[in-house]
């Protein structure tokens, strides 16, 4: 007999990060000593018959309202059906972003992989086991943290000495005073002064700067330094593929788009209409780990590379099936706070500052699914919304 999805549940919970703020606008996370920042994540099961169970910790409120459209749909399911269920959940979302699928459709991948008894980049087809991580900043602060051109390129050495083999810069925002493009371009030089013959570089302004011209004119800094990759630069919001056109054509470096691009077809279309370098990837962004190797079989079909944004164990599963990709994203990092991980997991799963060995590494867990354990009575006790249950 085939396998019956029998119950979803959601529980949304908070926990603290210290240290931890946000910018002038409440948009950005910045280090702020003292300070506690309250994050709040889904963690969602998918029970069945078997008495096997599909997990997935994150998400945010919007994508948990969207699986009140489809999650009558899958009761009765055969969990291990991904590909339709995929196909229908798209469908039944055509209105929206679709960021409900990524959650469940990772809950499915984990219980495939318990279900057989082995890791989901196993299932995938599994090309490595160990990749280089990157040092992707919190983004700049006023608070003594990383606040001036210099506090980047001493944190860039501090990881060069850690062992990463790249860093990538997330600069100011929030209050026009704090939109200091001057400020920005310094840090470029600061950085590839310091410790750009020895780690690639990458910039993400998370579409801060306010014009194209902005856009240009630090881009023309990334090229004087040689910067790896240039990412969601100014206010388009990271989707225009005509300005990314022409932002490629007036650079050397070069561009990584689409992880604000939602759905397999509009991405495909940024590579098609020459609108960026590298493809943006993301499990939980891009309808979970069947929509995420989706992206990477396009972006190889074109003979370019996926990069993966944000860490996680769906991403190291993802990274670990996958030839064309350079990078695992290891964000948000400081030199005085921790990342925003959740304190979720049982053993020694971890994507903090630290976990890289010394050469940069990262491991993919190797249990079943997504190889972790997630520590459900710290969920249950910090739960702040309610639990949502069909059934």
């Amino acid at each position: 007999m085939a396998p019956e999805i029998t119950s979803i549940e959601s529980v949304e919970f908070s926990y603290p990060i210290e240290d931890v703020g946000t910018d002038q606008h409440g948009f950005n996370l910045v280090y702020e000593p003292g300070s506690v920042t309250e994050r709040k994540l889904f963690a969602l099961k998918v029970e069945t018959d078997t008495g096997i169970t599909g997990e997935y910790v994150g998400g945010n409120s919007p994508g948990a309202a969207q699986v009140n459209m489809f999650a009558d749909y899958l009761l009765g399911k055969n969990p291990l059906e991904r590909e339709r269920h995929w196909s229908e959940m798209k469908r039944a979302l055509r209105k929206y972003d679709r960021m409900g699928i990524g959650p469940i459709d990772v809950a499915l991948w984990d219980f495939a992989g318990k279900y057989h008894d082995a890791a989901i980049h196993e299932l995938l087809g599994t090309y490595q086991t160990e990749f280089p991580a990157y040092a992707s900043t919190y983004h700049g602060d006023e608070n003594g943290g990383l606040d001036t051109p210099e506090a980047f390129a001493d944190f860039a050495e501090e990881c060069h000495e850690m062992g990463y083999q790249a860093f990538k810069i997330h600069g100011w925002g929030g209050s026009e005073g704090s939109r200091d493009l001057d400020r920005e371009i310094d840090a470029v030089h600061a950085v590839g002064d310091r410790v750009g013959d020895e780690m690639d570089l990458m910039h993400d302004p998370a579409c801060e700067l306010e014009t194209f011209a902005d856009a240009l004119k630090l881009g023309r800094a990334l090229d004087e330094v040689g910067f790896f990759w240039y990412e969601d630069p100014y206010r388009d919001g990271g989707v225009s593929q005509h300005g990314h056109r022409k932002l490629r054509q007036a650079l050397d470096t070069p561009i990584l788009q689409t992880e604000h691009v939602r759905g397999l077809e509009p991405a495909t279309d940024f590579i098609a209409n020459e609108a960026t370098d590298f493809l943006r990837a993301d499990p939980e962004y891009d309808g979970g780990i069947t929509g995420a190797m989706k992206r990477a079989k396009v972006a190889e079909g074109f003979g370019l590379d996926v990069e993966f944004h944000a860490p996680g164990p769906a991403q190291r599963q993802c990274i670990a099936a996958i030839r064309n990709t350079n990078y695992y994203e290891l964000a948000l990092v400081h030199p005085d706070c921790p990342n925003t991980q959740p304190p979720v997991y049982e053993g020694d799963y971890s994507d903090m500052l630290d976990t890289v060995d010394s050469d940069g590494m990262v491991s993919v867990p190797d249990g079943p699914g997504l190889g972790v354990e997630y520590d459900w009575d710290y969920i249950e006790d910090n739960q702040t919304g309610s639990v949502h249950t069909y059934e």
